[in-house]
């Protein structure tokens, strides 16, 4: 058991060390030797016992109560996305694992490839581990790495070019990984996910610290700032649409808020892509 993978010590661990004592309440006195909240303080707030919660930590015990889990959530300040990805965390631990069938590779279904070359505006489709899948032209037009083949976590993290679109790009980063966490939720032991984790954790120390804080949120609708080579500054509103019957994959939109300089700018930028065709970057799939 102590050899198994513990997602959930891990997570709740992780949590517990971003907690201080003035966020919880607690009285502190003298040096404390750990960041955040002590296992027996968080037992404490949380109404278990310190040796049950050591249990949890370590994986020797794996079938907590919801209640259980509701309570440490409270104490370590969880948002709902974040409560709920440690209530499935802790439903993971009451089921044998059945060994993994060959992953399949993950395919667009054709009604979504033809409406993605019909919209007027910057499109794409995502996998559950933010592997572009497909993209119309003005999407590609926005960002070369837009483009089926590639992924939007390694583009940001890896590729210095992807980083100065953004002008906020540090503070997007963290929310991104955040919402990589939700989308794969307890399946960690899917390989695409194992090998993107391994390569960014490797290549590079900023995603390595985001993920070590196990933080979970969905990717909501949001406006992006970013400074295009062509065109400029631009002010864009993300949409993140779920679409029915592929599960795990998002369609992507961007578009700009009507009478606005960056509709100008994207209107600019569709009449330099604009081509006698309708152009579309499919990929074969990504696995």
């Amino acid at each position: 058991m102590a050899d198994e993978p513990n997602p959930l010590g891990e997570y709740v661990r992780a949590r517990r060390e971003l907690v201080t004592p003035e966020q919880a309440g607690v009285p502190t006195f003298g040096v404390r030797r750990v960041p955040g909240l002590r296992r027996e303080e968080v037992a404490l707030l949380a109404g278990i016992s310190a040796d049950y919660y050591l249990r949890l930590e370590q994986g020797r015990d794996r079938n907590p109560s919801v209640q259980v889990l509701e309570s440490i959530a409270r104490v370590l300040r969880l948002d709902e996305a974040a409560t709920a990805h440690l209530l499935r965390l802790g439903a993971g631990g009451t089921r044998r694992r059945r060994p993994r069938p060959r992953p399949r590779r993950e395919t667009v279904a054709p009604g979504i490839t033809k409406l993605l070359a019909t919209l007027p505006l910057p499109a794409l489709v995502e996998g559950r581990c933010f592997d572009v899948l497909a993209a119309n032209s003005l999407a590609t037009a926005l960002s070369p790495r837009f483009a089926a083949g590639a992924n939007r976590l390694r583009s940001l993290f890896l590729d210095p070019a992807e980083q100065a679109l953004y002008p906020d790009w540090e503070s997007a980063v963290g929310g991104m990984v955040a919402a990589f966490r939700k989308s794969v939720g307890t399946d960690t032991d899917d390989p695409r996910f194992i090998e993107l984790v391994g390569e960014l954790s490797l290549a590079s120390p900023l995603f390595s610290r985001l993920w070590a804080r196990h933080d979970v949120q969905a990717c909501e609708a949001a406006p992006k700032d970013i400074d295009h080579p062509q065109v400029g500054g631009l002010r864009l509103n993300r949409e993140r649409l779920s679409i029915d019957g592929s599960p795990g994959q998002t369609l992507v939109l961007y578009h700009p808020d009507p009478g606005t300089d960056a509709a100008d700018k994207l209107a600019l930028l569709a009449s330099a892509t604009r081509t006698p065709a309708d152009g579309l970057h499919r990929g074969a799939g990504v696995r």
